[in-house]
Parts: structure tokens; C-alpha cells; sequence
């Protein structure tokens, strides 16, 4: 490489790793999980708990054990795959809201295998095939809008979750349902689904699927030059443009293995925790599990291996929350309550970089207080 094409490479990936206090971004996280945490104790505080008895029982919920652990990467398993569909287009300079829809879509690629006869391992792969598939077809339409007309990529993706979640309850009354029982559709056969790791848990092979994928993707993005591409039209659109990134390409890239990880997210839950079908009223065993995803994306930094970390911490409270209200009697009102605050501190230095109206807000506020100490210290010292 030559120092032209270095330094080029230094100008436009510079910010990548600035945070807001200047902090590694681990240690800048580890901060602001302890600053929701004592958000959260006072809140419970206030309104009369213990918090120091729920946040243990939130502990022992989430980890104390290995049924514990288990329910906790169950829950984590959807969430590493989601929060890669809004991760990867944002590093692209996308908005992806799509993952609820494209997630729709694999589980309902899921089922259809339900009609083919196949021997137990090819089952496995025809439907997470099946599934990655259906996922990156859904997003291709609103990547299209977005590329060849200037549709915000906001407003579409959000139109068609609701597209994919009407045509789901759609198909699954009417073209995939079971001839026994009217109110489901099929279910998956015994040899497409995925083993479990942990009997009496949810936890499924379907774990292996979301880290190998997040692995692929961060060896993509930071090994590859077309993961370097993708990055720098991110970054600075302008600027990649001026070196000769096809920012077009990029977007269209990121849309497609946003689509991939979605549409297995819907296949992990439809072929590896139960129930194994789509019921009356769509798919209610993954609601919100796109737009969790994008929480769990900002407080893993938008980075794969900080995504796995999130996703089981998101694991933790979801599968502990319920043991916060059992051994510390706080009502499900307060836990919910209390888990926003905590995530939504986590989320800030995340929303702080990615955003620049709020990231120059942020550091013209960090700017005003630091030269207003300085003259304090010198009007002191006269």
C-alpha cells in the first residue's frame, strides 16, 4: 500500500474508535452499564423495592446456573442475528428497520419445509438456506427504492413489516395450515428441527448459526477490502466517492446480508424453540425481536463481537426479569422500567457517535465546560 493510499485510508475510517470520553469503547460501555444500573436502583428506590435484592435475583435468573445460562443464549440466539440486520446497514450509512419483516419471512421459509421429506442435517441447512434466502429477497425491494428512486429506506422497511406480518397471519390461515388444527400452521417436522443443547430449555443449536454468522461478518468487515469499502461509505460517503468506492454497491450489499441475518433469526425460533409453527395471530413467540435487535446493535457498538456480548446481556434481563418479580416482588410494571433505563444509558455513547447532530451537541457541551473550568482556574489563580 502506498502512503497516499494510507493516508487516504486513515482519513476516512478516523472517528471509527473516537468515543465521547476518549475511553476504549469497552470500558466506555462497562461505564455506562454501571451508570444504568444505579439509574435503575434509584428508581426502585423511590418507589419503595430493594434493589440490591432484584438486581440478585436478576443475576441468579440470568446466570446463576446452567438452566439459567441457557434460557438466557436462548434468548440471546435471535438477538445476535437482528441486531447484525441494523448493524450491518448502518455501517453502510443505512437505517435498516426492516428486520421484523425480514425475520417474518425466514420463519415462514421455515415452514414451508414442513412439505419436503429430507433426511435429518440436509433438513437443517435446505431450511436455514431457505430462510436466509426469503429474508434478503424481502429486503431487496425497499434497497431498490432506496438506490434507484431516493425512498427513505426508514418509511419502507417500516411498511413492509407490516406487509410481512399480515401476509404471514395470510398464508399461515390459509396456504400453510395444518389440516388437524385450523388455528396453526404446520409444524416442523422432527428432522428440520433444531437439536436442543439443553433439555427443558430453549437453547438449540440455533446458537452455533448466530455466531458463526456474526464471526462471518466481522471477518468480512474488517479482513476483506470489500468489508473496508462497505465501512468507508459509511463513514464518509464523500469521500469513499472520491477514492472510488461505489457507495451503491456497498448499500446494496449491506441490505442483502441484513436480509440473510434476519431471515435466519426467524428460522433459529421456528426451528429451534418451541412452538415449532406459526399460530393464530402470526408469529407472537418473536414480536419486538427486530426492534430489540436494534438496541442490542447500539449497546455492542455496532460491532460483531460487541453484539454477541450485548445480545446476552439482553439475554440476562429478559430471562431474569421474571426472577426480579418472583424473589424481590417488584411488579412487571418497575422491571420494565428499570431494564429501559439500564439500556437506554448503555445505548448513549453508541447514539452519541452515530448520530452528528446529537455527537457535536455532545462534544460543543464537553468543549463549553472544560474552557469555563479553565477560566474559573485562572480568574482563581488572580
Amino acid at each position: 500500500m502506498s502512503p497516499q493510499e494510507a493516508q487516504r485510508k486513515s482519513r476516512l475510517l478516523r472517528g471509527i474508535h473516537r468515543t465521547v470520553t476518549g475511553l476504549h469503547p469497552a470500558l466506555e460501555s462497562l461505564m455506562a452499564a454501571v451508570v444504568g444500573l444505579l439509574v435503575g436502583a434509584i428508581l426502585m428506590k423511590i418507589w419503595g423495592f430493594k434493589p440490591w435484592e432484584a438486581y440478585r435475583a436478576l443475576i441468579q435468573g440470568a446466570y446463576g446456573g446452567g438452566y439459567e445460562l441457557s434460557n438466557t443464549l436462548a434468548w440471546a440466539t435471535p438477538l445476535i442475528l437482528t441486531a447484525l440486520t441494523f448493524s450491518m446497514c448502518l455501517r453502510a450509512g443505512m437505517f435498516n428497520i426492516g428486520a421484523e419483516g425480514q425475520m417474518y419471512m425466514g420463519a415462514l421459509a421455515a415452514v414451508c419445509i414442513a412439505y419436503f421429506v429430507l433426511p435429518p442435517g440436509i433438513h437443517h441447512l435446505v431450511g436455514l438456506l431457505f430462510a436466509a434466502t426469503a429474508g434478503a429477497l424481502w429486503s431487496l425491494v425497499p434497497a431498490a427504492l432506496k438506490l434507484l428512486r431516493g425512498v427513505s429506506e426508514v418509511i419502507s422497511t417500516i411498511m413492509f413489516n407490516w406487509i410481512a406480518r399480515w401476509l404471514g397471519l395470510y398464508l399461515t390461515l390459509n396456504i400453510l395450515v395444518d389440516p388437524i388444527r385450523s388455528e396453526k400452521s404446520v409444524s416442523i417436522p422432527t428432522s428440520a428441527r433444531l437439536p436442543v443443547l439443553v433439555e427443558g430449555t430453549s437453547l438449540s443449536y440455533g446458537i452455533f448459526v448466530s455466531v458463526a454468522f456474526a464471526l462471518v461478518i466481522y471477518f468480512l468487515l474488517w479482513h476483506t477490502a470489500t468489508g473496508y469499502e462497505l465501512r468507508a461509505a459509511g463513514l464518509n460517503p464523500t469521500a469513499a466517492r472520491y477514492g472510488g468506492i461505489r457507495n451503491k454497491r456497498t448499500m446494496f450489499l449491506s441490505f442483502i446480508l441484513g436480509g440473510m441475518a434476519a431471515g435466519l433469526a426467524g428460522a433459529t425460533i421456528m426451528m429451534g424453540m418451541p412452538p415449532t409453527y406459526a399460530a393464530f395471530g402470526g408469529f407472537p413467540q418473536m414480536l419486538n425481536m427486530g426492534f430489540n435487535g436494534m438496541a442490542v446493535a447500539m449497546v455492542g457498538r455496532n460491532h460483531p463481537i460487541g453484539i454477541i456480548i450485548a445480545a446476552i446481556f439482553f439475554g440476562g434481563l429478559s430471562s431474569g426479569g421474571g426472577w426480579m418479580q418472583i424473589l424481590a416482588g417488584v411488579p412487571l410494571e418497575m422491571v420494565n422500567v428499570v431494564m429501559g433505563a439500564i439500556v437506554l444509558t448503555m445505548s448513549i455513547p453508541e447514539l452519541i457517535r452515530v448520530f452528528p447532530a446529537i455527537k457535536n451537541g455532545t462534544y460543543k457541551l464537553i468543549r463549553s465546560l472544560r474552557d469555563g473550568k479553565g477560566k474559573a482556574v485562572e480568574e482563581g489563580s488572580t
